[in-house]
């Protein structure tokens, strides 16, 4: 091992060679086994995804005691001896020494640190002189007076503190008299997967067939197995193909001083009670995908800790996230994510209560596939996008850092889209992630859909974009009635349940139709079929009198035009301009109809009606495009009055919120927050891109990326829209939580709002 000097000049070389601002974290890192480790690799992964290379993350990584060594990533820079109070102390020093550590997270853990209840540590925290955050993974309920001090000491030094459960938060505050302005609540972060088949994964780890029960994390004699196993008999007399899968490695710390002890005492439990063919062991420190992979073929996850102080449990957040319904002692961290909806709590040493709920999920099916869909629902708040979005938040708060990165997007992804699409084209409604065809076929999601997938063809032709273009082109033929005009939907039958006329449908379906007949990359015989269905139709473009359908129609005209335009068509650019000119002067007039001042009025009314409802950025983005063909300064006027009327309502300080639908916004009453759907999310972004486009003013350009940045956790519930494990998104944005159903138009809209941003790279 090299000097002590030499040690730390290493840091301070690592630290001054890298130009990106760090944010330091001390803690047990991987390969050293440990839950902390593994939770600080996951945090600072996710938080490298979102922020880096802007932001960079480093790991001081602790060592259990002064003999052990392991083999880091390079994101570890140095090593602490837990033991070595010097190490603290050089340590210290030379983090304030270096400039671009702009803050220090802890992740503590009272046994993780040298001295008495881990006390060395104040000595760092008594000699650093960056912002401190720390993690606390324990909050005991009934400390002794020591660890109350120590913790206040910690407290004191600290800027911020974070818990993973409101109720370590209501500890601190009460038990340890701690200000609760110190204290924010991050939840233990889930990695983010679609919801499982259990079948399928049953079949992937070679059990098919089998009723899954299942317990994981590294042995030791608090984990409360042996009360497991005890309750099984009884299971196994009534369900014979159920089997009981104990997952993981003995602690390294137990294995030194007792080796295999405990995993051998409930083999010996299992050899007495003969279940020897239907528990399990699995010794092995697992892999992530073999984790992932075990916990979604389990049917019911129990948790039978002996710790009742217990304050997070990475086994538990990790079943939920899998869709297990949890059987669980009452420990802190279960009675806070636990309840009758997800699982079942039951009393510490107690065979018989784990036994009667075992049964009693395992009599009840769809109670268990109820519990099923909550726990994995519950849990999506917590996913590790999610939770490095709050910590970064809680980061800034002590520190500037960076901003966000607002031009890191997510890849595009077409799965869901695919998943939502069969032969006929284009489902309505998901049940959370499954497709409902039984919902039938929405017009106005079949066009947007279309439109979607020749945009991004235009970016990257590919046959899976064709296959879809092909659906969808064919949906809306099937659509179109004889005098032009379009369906509203298509039933589950293929019958036409809704005769009715839509204006909105037949303004996105003239836009689709549109872009299909400019797109520079689409087959000629698909600009053909699109064109005929447009002449079939046009001819009642002059007749419409919903704003959203003049704007949708304007849109399509313009792609039209500029396609006359490159090729010195002049008849069809006059056309076509013609009607742009009828269309948007229609606009026009409904602005000055309603922009009058009223009586009462509370602001100036810079709009089309008496209210903001849905697509409201859509007649802005018409009079933009309007403006970019016809040179027509008027249209151009009214369309930033009304955009920044609209942008001045819905771009809060630093995050986008769209009108909401519980209520919508009407001149001179409260506008609605909640509800907000990504239909308006993505008008918002296009609506501003156009603006850009047709103005070249950036501060659109940068109100169009932070409205996108919307489905990506810049909202008032600091969560995100997008789903990365499926590529759909979330139907919504409640009060209080996601509507987690993943339907066609809000798939579709994130998709158009992705593709905008895509076009601005």
């Amino acid at each position: 091992m090299a000097g002590a000097h030499d040690k730390f000049a290493y840091l301070h070389y690592i630290m001054q060679k890298s130009k990106s601002p760090c944010i330091l974290y001390l803690s047990s890192f991987p390969p050293r086994q440990c839950g902390i480790a593994t939770f600080t690799k996951d945090l600072t992964d996710a938080i490298d995804k979102e922020f880096a290379p802007e932001l960079k993350s480093r790991i001081m990584a602790i060592n259990d005691n002064g003999t052990s060594i392991y083999l880091y990533p390079k994101k570890v820079s140095h090593q602490l001896k837990e033991t070595y109070l010097s190490d603290y102390i050089k340590l210290a020093n030379e983090i304030n020494r270096s400039p671009e550590i702009k803050l220090v997270n802890i992740q503590h853990e009272y046994g993780l640190f040298g001295g008495e209840w881990g006390e060395y540590l104040l000595m760092f925290l008594e000699l650093i002189k960056k912002p401190l955050v720390i993690t606390l993974h324990t909050v005991l309920p009934n400390p002794k007076e020591k660890v109350i001090h120590l913790t206040q000491d910690i407290s004191q030094k600290a800027d911020g503190l974070v818990v993973m459960t409101h109720n370590a938060a209501r500890l601190l505050a009460n038990k340890y008299h701690i200000p609760k302005s110190k204290i924010s609540v991050i939840p233990h972060g889930v990695h983010s997967i679609p919801f499982p088949s259990k079948s399928r994964a049953k079949k992937k780890v070679g059990l098919p067939g089998q009723i899954i029960l299942s317990t994981f994390g590294m042995l030791n004699k608090d984990k409360g197995i042996e009360y497991a196993i005890e309750a099984l008999p009884e299971i196994i007399a009534k369900y014979p193909k159920a089997i009981y899968l104990i997952l993981g490695a003995t602690h390294p710390v137990v294995r030194k001083q007792e080796g295999e002890k405990y995993r051998n005492m409930l083999k010996r439990i299992v050899k007495r009670l003969k279940l020897e063919d239907h528990v399990k062991f699995y010794d092995k420190y697992l892999t992530l995908d073999e984790l992932i992979d075990f916990l979604k073929a389990t049917d019911i996850y129990i948790s039978p800790t002996l710790n009742p102080k217990q304050a997070v449990s990475g086994t538990i957040s990790y079943a939920l996230s899998c869709a297990c319904p949890i059987v669980a002692t009452a420990n802190q961290y279960a009675k806070d994510v636990i309840n009758q909806e997800r699982g079942i709590l039951v009393d510490f040493k107690n065979s018989h209560q784990i036994k009667d709920a075992l049964l009693k999920i395992l009599d009840d099916k769809k109670m268990r596939d109820e519990m099923k869909k909550n726990s994995y629902f519950y849990s999506r708040h917590m996913t590790w996008q999610n939770v490095a979005l709050s910590y970064f938040q809680t980061f800034n708060k002590h520190a500037k850092i960076v901003p966000r990165r607002q031009d890191k997007l997510p890849p595009i992804n077409l799965s869901h889209i695919r998943a939502l699409t069969n032969q006929e084209g284009m489902i309505q409604f998901a049940n959370h992630t499954k497709p409902d065809p039984h919902s039938g076929y929405c017009v106005d999601d079949n066009t947007r859909a279309l439109l979607g997938s020749a945009a991004y063809y235009d970016i990257k032709p590919n046959q899976a974009a064709m296959n879809l273009i092909n659906t969808y082109i064919k949906f809306l033929k099937k659509a179109q009635k004889s005098n032009g005009k379009f369906y509203n939907f298509i039933g589950y039958h293929k019958n036409h349940t809704n005769l009715g006329e839509s204006e909105d449908s037949y303004g996105r379906a003239v836009w689709a139709l549109g872009y299909l007949i400019y797109s520079p990359a689409l087959p000629e015989s698909i600009k053909k079929t699109a064109q005929g269905m447009l002449n079939k139709s046009l001819k009642w473009a002059t007749e419409l009198e919903s704003v959203r359908a003049i704007s949708f129609t304007i849109l399509g005209l313009h792609f039209l035009s500029h396609k006359a335009a490159t090729f010195e068509n002049k008849t069809e650019l006059e056309k076509y301009k013609s009607i742009i000119k009828k269309l948007a002067d229609k606009i026009l007039k409904r602005y000055h109809k309603y922009s009058v001042k009223q009586p009462g009025d509370k602001i100036a009314w810079h709009w089309f009606e008496d209210f903001l409802t849905y697509s409201n950025f859509k007649m802005p983005e018409a009079l933009f495009r309007a403006f970019q063909i016809t040179k027509n300064k008027n249209y151009l006027k009214v369309a930033e009055e009304s955009m920044k009327f609209l942008t001045d309502i819905t771009i809060e300080t630093d995050y986008f919120a769209p009108i909401g639908q519980d209520g919508w916004y009407f001149r001179n009453k409260e506008r609605a927050y909640f509800d907000q759907q990504p239909e308006d999310a993505s008008s918002a972004v296009e609506g501003l891109m156009a603006a850009f486009q047709a103005t070249g003013k950036k501060h659109y350009a940068a109100q169009a990326l932070l409205c996108f940045n919307w489905f990506l956790g810049k909202n008032y519930l600091n969560q995100m829209i997008y789903d990365e494990a499926t590529g759909g998104c979330y139907d919504g944005m409640g009060r209080y939580s996601i509507n987690f159903n993943q339907g066609a138009e809000s798939t579709i809209s994130y998709f158009l709002a992705r593709l905008a941003v895509e076009r601005l790279k």
